[in-house]
């Protein structure tokens, strides 16, 4: 019997505007899987697990057409046809060798809500709401959606355990990652220094603008926030905003600066959060690709609005050999 868990929320802040000018074409160095025109990365760690099967999908290839290009769309959107994202979900499934693997996908929204799934749901319309999916249970891949939030992948080596989990900057705010390795541990025995950690593709620091609402919260939250952050914020997280008040800026109307922001590293920021708890260092894999860089290859909901598509993120656990 699946069953979910809501853990205390953090408060909620205003959503953030804007995204960055990049700075940098970021380089990833994970492995690509090539198969069926798709193109898949695999985290080194993650790939040395002979019993499990796990991938973090791209944009090119699929069934479903975006600015004229066959693209692999594999969230349910408005702008998309249902049945060709069942195509794409069946044919990431193939190319990751995991054809007769059921999926279980959630309808996410920002929470640190984590389901225990036992096996998958009749139907895309049946999936729980919630952010973060973990099993023991083998034949079935667990699966979270991402357009710039992270997407992070865990392997239990000793209990054959594992999780998959959507950290936007709430769900990092909320510790999401940090949860779901403790509802590991209370369901299945798992000890972080057992984990292997695998951190997708997501918006960089290079481009996710955040406000002083955002500063604020985590600068409470957490002692080394500072280095995940460039910009003032140090002003921001202790409710100082420089020059954003119009009459301080002795401009006309309608030339007046944007308040002032700050970019937030998600990565670096659930990289810590891991390590804090117990996973070492050396056992978390972090790719460096921006999607907001890079959406040649992945879909950013920063750079290109509602008409993108969805990533996934996929994990779980082989089925026995007979």
């Amino acid at each position: 019997m699946a069953r979910a868990m809501k853990t205390r929320t953090a408060k909620r802040g205003g959503s953030p505007r804007g995204v960055a000018t990049p700075r940098r074409k970021e380089h990833q160095g994970w492995p690509v899987r090539r198969a069926g025109g798709l193109r898949i990365l695999e985290s080194r760690a993650l790939g040395k697990l002979g019993w499990l099967v796990h991938g973090f999908s791209t944009r090119p290839g699929g069934e479903s057409v975006l600015d004229g290009k066959p693209t692999l769309n594999l969230g349910f959107t408005d702008w998309d046809e249902r049945a060709r994202v069942e195509k794409n979900r069946a044919a990431f499934a193939a190319a990751l060798g995991a054809r007769k693997m059921p999926l279980v996908a959630l309808r996410q929204f920002h929470s640190d809500v984590i389901y225990v799934p036992s096996a998958p749901a009749a139907s895309p319309e049946d999936a729980p709401r919630a952010d973060a999916l973990a099993t023991r249970a083998w034949g079935f891949l667990l699966g979270i959606q991402t357009a710039d939030c992270v997407p992070i992948l865990l392997a239990d080596t000793r209990q054959r355990a594992v999780a998959a989990i959507h950290a936007g900057w709430r769900g990092t705010l909320a510790r999401i990652a940090v949860k779901a390795l403790g509802r590991m541990r209370m369901e299945f025995g798992t000890k972080p220094a057992d984990v292997v950690a695998a951190i997708g593709p997501s918006i960089g620091r290079c481009c996710y603008e955040v406000g002083a609402e955002v500063a604020q919260a985590f600068a409470m939250q957490f002692p080394p926030a500072a280095d995940w952050f460039d910009g003032p914020f140090e002003q921001l997280s202790h409710g100082e905003e420089p020059l954003w008040l119009p009459w301080l800026t002795m401009m006309p109307p309608g030339h007046v600066p944007p308040p002032p922001r700050v970019q937030l590293d998600l990565r670096a920021a659930n990289r810590w959060q891991l390590m804090d708890a117990g996973v070492p260092e050396s056992q978390i894999d972090v790719s460096d690709l921006c999607t907001a860089c890079r959406t040649d290859l992945l879909f950013s909901y920063r750079r290109e609005g509602a008409k993108t598509g969805r990533m996934m993120a996929v994990i779980g656990v082989r089925a026995a050999k007979k």
